[in-house]
């Protein structure tokens, strides 16, 4: 279900970090401070949030309001920030994730923005903007969440911890519980799945959104694989990072392992940059995406020309 050449830098990079445990808290809190920001503007900004990067750090760490912009968008900034107080705190238990835990989830995210939806299982029919899957009746949802979650539990469910979050996520916004914050309270989900895993937590980007909904229907009609590795492909970059951050360095990384962009790494190789890109895309070369550009090194490249001759 995973490509094989990413599930394999996925198992490397997470063994090694796991040999850096217990990472060093003062590393780990610098990079838990920078990614909260990037989770939250990203997911609220998923849907539809106008708040800038720096308006949503300036919310966390001000609490002062941003002109011209909703008191709706302000408490998504908070309540989230909450949600993710609430999941970390989970992720550290044993206890197994239960739909309960998603009410919760969803009462935070939604909390000041619609408090009579706020952790309630929907009673109307709805619609998901933008794809042709049409979520199940209301009174289906109680005995679905439940059946997601004895999915989630059973212990014949033998996937790598990045499909079970993926697909976990999927399920859920497939049901479609809410009447709104299901896509925030999915992904919230899938990262809690992923800590409990001893994963950091990853991003869905916004710049992605277009390749995240397709790849959430592409799902919808049985081809779970291409969320799968998108997926894969964010909990590739929160790996990245977190082993930039906590690794010791006697000095500067050696030239082959710098972080450089693509149109700098196909420079002196058979490939393009286009093709680069098509491969960073597919999870098939290592790379990590900032922005709107894709870096790779020229280990990366090398190790990728050696394992197709």
């Amino acid at each position: 279900m995973i490509e094989s050449r990413l599930l394999n830098r996925l198992e490397q990079k997470k063994a090694q970090l796991d040999a850096l445990r217990p990472l060093p808290a003062a590393a780990v809190h610098r990079l838990n401070e920078q990614l909260t920001v990037e989770w939250i503007y990203n997911s609220n900004a998923i849907e539809g949030s106008t708040l800038t990067l720096k308006e949503t750090q300036l919310i966390l760490e001000t609490g002062l309001t941003i002109g011209g912009k909703s008191l709706r968008e302000h408490f998504e900034v908070i309540n989230h920030k909450e949600a993710i107080d609430y999941v970390e705190a989970l992720s550290s238990g044993a206890t197994p994730i239960t739909p309960f835990h998603v009410r919760q989830i969803h009462e935070l995210v939604l909390t000041h923005v619609d408090d009579d939806n706020a952790g309630q299982y929907r009673n109307l029919p709805v619609q998901i903007t933008g794809s042709a899957h049409q979520p199940p009746d209301s009174w289906e949802v109680p005995h679905l969440m439940s059946e997601w979650g004895d999915w989630l539990n059973s212990p014949a469910l033998a996937l790598h911890p990045v499909a079970r979050a993926a697909l976990a996520h999927h399920r859920l916004v497939a049901v479609h519980p809410f009447i709104d914050g299901n896509g925030r309270t999915a992904r919230l989900v899938m990262n809690l799945l992923l800590m409990r895993d001893g994963y950091p937590p990853t991003i869905i980007m916004r710049i992605n959104r277009r390749q995240y909904y397709h790849v959430l229907s592409q799902a919808d009609d049985g081809n779970d694989s291409p969320l799968v590795n998108f997926v894969g492909r964010s909990v590739e970059r929160s790996l990245t990072l977190f082993l930039e951050a906590c690794t010791p360095r006697a000095g500067p990384p050696a030239p082959e392992d710098e972080w450089i962009p693509l149109r700098e790494a196909a420079q002196g190789t058979p490939y393009s940059q286009e093709y680069l890109s098509l491969l960073a895309r597919k999870g098939r070369l290592e790379a990590i995406k900032r922005g709107r550009v894709w870096y790779t090194t020229r280990r990366a490249v090398a190790v990728y020309r050696a394992s197709v001759g």
